[in-house]
């Protein structure tokens, strides 16, 4: 199935000699919640703008829905919906007034129960005839996403959708993104908050100095690149490690209070239970173990710490 979105060779210099993207090449898949992760400056917003016709690309090209983002830029952005970070709004006019006409900048009628399905969609509807320049951050943040969403686009970029905003609407956002997704929009989200990634997206990208880092699918990279960590409670504490255990991977922790030891998924249950049996002939007892998964953040971290030092010039 050809993809809803593909970006192939794209490279983007600014005239001051700043290279923001650099042999990007990406296939986002019809009806996927795709999260674009990576550090300030890494290219993200970049590589958002060249996708919805707003920043010209050097070399490279994007389709979206099969429509040139450059040489067909009206048929491909009637499929594209942009929250920007920025809050971009109509001080003075209200809330209905500046979803419509939103709609109507895309060619599309007036819809009013749309708009009202859209509004009620996002907690907007008991909102809909104040100024906008009387809501809250939170309130102006909804209203973009509802601008967005108003010309019923199949792709959906939110870019920082959640900066600014209180942890029940962010909630409550999470909760809209699946229910577009269901009803067939392809999101991609980029987001400082790794849990929000690690809640919603099906793949996860990641961007750095410009480059795409990896792309894969949110449970295949925890499993290759997640680490597992089993903690040994001790009834007393040990100065090291007897000889036996010197290369079993057990490092002593808490004070010589614990023993933990570092593994791979994937065979957890042969490495465990090989592990057991090497401290029981080594006659170390405990009181209690527990085992913790590094999340998605510790991840990316750990990615973006690789990249950087590799090397590499900071994109935008």
């Amino acid at each position: 199935m050809q993809p809803i979105i593909r970006v192939a060779n794209l490279s983007k210099t600014y005239a001051s000699g700043l290279q923001a993207l650099k042999n990007v090449s990406l296939d986002i898949h019809r009806g996927e919640i795709f999260a674009l992760l990576g550090p300030n400056g890494a290219g993200k917003t970049t590589l958002i703008g060249v996708t919805c016709g707003l920043v010209r690309p050097t070399s490279g090209s994007v389709l979206a829905g099969g429509h040139d983002v450059v040489r067909d830029y009206r048929a491909a952005r009637r499929l594209i919906g942009l929250v920007p970070q920025e809050l971009t709004t109509d001080a003075f006019e209200t809330v209905t007034a500046t979803v419509t006409f939103s709609r109507g900048l895309f060619g599309k009628p007036r819809d009013p129960a749309l708009i009202e399905r859209v509004l009620r969609q996002l907690s907007l509807w008991d909102k809909r005839n104040d100024r906008i320049m009387t809501l809250s951050g939170g309130m102006k943040r909804r209203v973009m996403i509802a601008k967005a969403l108003s010309h019923e686009p199949q792709i959906l970029f939110l870019d920082e959708p959640s900066a600014g905003v209180d942890v029940e609407l962010r909630r409550d956002m999470w909760d809209m993104v699946r229910e577009l997704r269901a009803g067939g929009v392809t999101i991609i989200l980029t987001t400082h908050y790794i849990e929000e990634a690690e809640e919603m997206a099906d793949r996860v990208g990641v961007i750095n100095h410009g480059e795409l880092v990896l792309v894969e699918d949110k449970h295949e990279l925890m499993r290759k690149l997640g680490r597992k960590q089993l903690t040994l409670e001790l009834p007393e504490r040990i100065d090291r490690l007897p000889d036996a255990l010197a290369d079993s991977g057990l490092e002593l922790a808490a004070g010589g209070a614990e023993m933990v030891y570092t593994f791979s998924p994937g065979d957890e249950r042969e490495q465990i239970t090989g592990l057991l049996r090497r401290l029981d002939a080594a006659g170390i007892a405990f009181r209690n173990l527990h085992t913790q998964q590094s999340s998605l953040e510790d991840i990316f971290v750990d990615l973006v710490r690789a990249d950087r030092a590799n090397g590499g010039a900071e994109a935008r």
